[in-house]
């Protein structure tokens, strides 16, 4: 208790010597705000476009005939990938704003849960505006908008992650911490395993992979193996040995976990109302396997905010 008390006067001593200027968390703020308006704005745009002729039929530089979607934003996109876009936008729209203005505002007093909190909604954000400026969304006129959304989301997740003092965070109970580290470190190794299927697949058979379409890499698998899966195995790895910001990393990834059971499900009947098929088994499977990981994350997610206590460096940004 003792050591708790001195570490938040040290906070409160080091957000007062830095005056009233643009402190860390301030810049976190402003920028958390600014990434929840380009991500409204794309949202909007990718929903609420309606031009175009319909869906063509065109040959990849694999030989392979994909049909493109052919309307809206996502015209140049194949049928497939154009209902997942149009579910990354629904679920931004409808639940990862909502859940960026309760983080902010929760934030603003220098609730180190409202930090970690935010943490986890830029981080989705960051995910989100990555994959439509870096190349799981075919080229079209929100390209500088995208980008916009990408650096503004990854620079507040920069300066919020700054803003936060990580050493109370250690102070873990046992249990709770192998609940957390474990948790991290088997959906790390499950995320592996799914995204090297395909590439496997292909290499093994010598085709395109099945889920390119037009797309001339596989930039989901490519972000997933190179940054997710690391990225857990390191927060796990950090919580199960008391080391700084591996909480701080957990919930950079959480709130995207939780995040997946609704976009799966929300993709899925978009792409069913587009004219695609899938058997039973093809709906279900994905939507299950989410379900467990998405009702998991969340009880990791609460587990971590509830021991997490305390205030952040520079204040709440008001």
């Amino acid at each position: 208790m003792r050591s708790t008390r001195t570490t938040v006067a040290g906070v409160r001593a080091v957000s007062r010597s830095h005056g009233p200027g643009w402190t860390a968390a301030r810049v976190a703020a402003a920028l958390s705000i600014v990434a929840g308006v380009l991500a409204l704005a794309t949202a909007l745009t990718g929903l609420l476009w309606r031009t175009g002729d319909g869906g063509g039929v065109v040959t990849t530089v694999w030989g392979e005939r994909v049909v493109l979607h052919g309307q809206g934003l996502y015209r140049h996109d194949s049928v497939f990938v154009a209902g997942s876009n149009l579910g990354s936008d629904s679920v931004t729209l409808l639940l990862g704003l909502p859940l960026l203005v309760v983080a902010v505002a929760w934030s603003r007093s220098g609730s180190r849960r409202g930090q970690l909190l935010r943490v986890g909604v830029l981080g989705y954000l960051l995910y989100y505006g990555t994959g439509c400026a870096l190349g799981a969304v075919a080229y079209n006129e929100l390209f500088l908008l995208y980008v916009a959304l990408f650096s503004a989301s990854l620079f507040a997740v920069v300066t919020t992650v700054a803003s936060i003092d990580p050493a109370p965070l250690t102070d873990l109970p046992g249990r709770a911490r192998r609940w957390i580290g474990g948790f991290m470190i088997a959906s790390g190794g499950i995320t592996l395993g799914i995204w090297l299927m395909d590439p496997i697949d292909a290499l093994i058979n010598g085709t395109a992979p099945a889920t390119l379409g037009t797309h001339t890499t596989l930039f989901t698998n490519a972000l997933d193996l190179a940054v997710i899966v690391p990225a857990a195995g390191t927060a796990g790895v950090l919580i199960l040995r008391s080391r700084p910001y591996g909480e701080v990393i957990a919930a950079s990834l959480l709130v995207l976990e939780a995040m997946l059971l609704p976009l799966i499900v929300v993709t899925t009947i978009i792409q069913l109302r587009l004219g695609l098929s899938f058997t039973p088994a093809e709906i279900a499977g994905p939507i299950g396997g989410f379900l467990v990981l998405g009702v998991l994350a969340v009880a990791v997610l609460h587990t971590l905010l509830r021991h997490a206590s305390g205030v952040v460096v520079g204040g709440g940004g008001r």
